[in-house]
């Protein structure tokens, strides 16, 4: 089945463009504009596989695009899939694949929205969004019970990419302004969290999560940066909302909390001026997916990812 089959579901004619749903709105142009949000596939768990974690997320855009589907409609532009970046043999060159699109759609002004896959998307987005805007000053925000921030010198997987951001900045002289919200202490080792210290990332646990607290450790690292770069890994949340993930989390954080930071942030950019343009969804995987929980609830952030964004219009 074709990724544009994906795109249907209920049709409230009744109520005129008001009752529209995301999947009349979309189209499959590879050619954006200023405001529109473009969501782009990455089919890909050769990162999980190699970080040692349950296979499947290469199923995850797809599922995704179903459970966004039949979302309302309540942004302004255009809503553009492009489909699904290459896949290669090798990890970087997948990861490339995808920063080239990343950054082709944000140099023609639009909103990118990256569908995973494994959190091994993030390698590729920071570089697709370095390579758009080479000056810019990057803060990373990531929702995740994992700092993913392993050893990359033999080995890169879904477990590295922010391992491989750091060893960039450090290599190019330039600051790592890092925040990983959800961090729990009993899925990451102490070798992880004495790094996560060591290079400067901001660490919000797990048992202490809420909208504030988060809004509060971010607070600072948005008056260093130009550009924003958000990423959810589904495993953040609790298990009981979320198993369709490779490592499902035994507390995780809630999911309210987190839409209310993200509206949080998105006042917060635009009153400081700074360039939101990219976000991703990482770790949804569909083979462990019970009742379609998880997608649901990952289109619930893709949702408030788009409608916090800046349209830029």
């Amino acid at each position: 089945m074709s990724f544009k089959d994906l795109w249907n579901g209920r049709i409230d004619s009744e109520d005129g463009e008001a009752g529209h749903r995301w999947h009349q709105r979309v189209s499959f142009d590879n050619k954006a504009s200023q405001g529109d949000t473009v969501l782009i596939g990455y089919p890909n768990d050769a990162g999980v596989i190699a970080n040692k974690g349950r296979p499947g997320a290469s199923g995850g855009p797809n599922a995704l695009r179903q459970s966004l589907a039949s979302l309302p409609w309540q942004l302004t532009g255009n809503l553009i899939d492009s489909g699904d970046s290459d896949i290669a043999d090798d990890l970087a060159t997948t990861q490339q694949h995808f920063a080239d699109a990343v950054d082709r759609y944000l140099n023609q002004g639009a909103r990118v929205i990256g569908l995973g896959g494994g959190h091994d998307i993030a390698w590729g987005s920071w570089q697709g969004l370095k390579k758009a805007r080479p000056d810019a000053r990057i803060g990373i925000i990531n929702l995740d019970a994992h700092l993913d921030l392993r050893p990359c010198d033999t080995v890169t997987s879904s477990g590295t990419p922010f391992r491989q951001i750091a060893r960039w900045c450090e290599a190019n002289s330039q600051p790592f302004h890092y925040a990983c919200l959800g961090v729990s202490e009993a899925a990451n080792t102490t070798a992880l969290l004495d790094y996560a210290k060591a290079s400067g990332t901001r660490v919000l646990r797990d048992f202490r999560f809420s909208a504030d607290r988060a809004a509060t450790l971010v607070s600072s690292m948005l008056d260093e940066i130009d550009e924003l770069y958000v990423t959810v890994c589904m495993d953040a949340f609790p298990a009981a909302s979320a198993p369709g993930v490779s490592a499902p989390a035994a507390l995780g954080i809630p999911a309210s909390e987190v839409v209310m930071f993200l509206r949080w942030l998105g006042v917060e950019v635009t009153n400081r001026r700074i360039n939101w343009r990219l976000s991703d969804i990482a770790e949804l995987n569909p083979s462990f997916d019970k009742d379609h929980k998880t997608s649901r609830l990952a289109a619930r952030m893709g949702f408030e990812l788009a409608r916090s964004m800046p349209s830029g219009t």
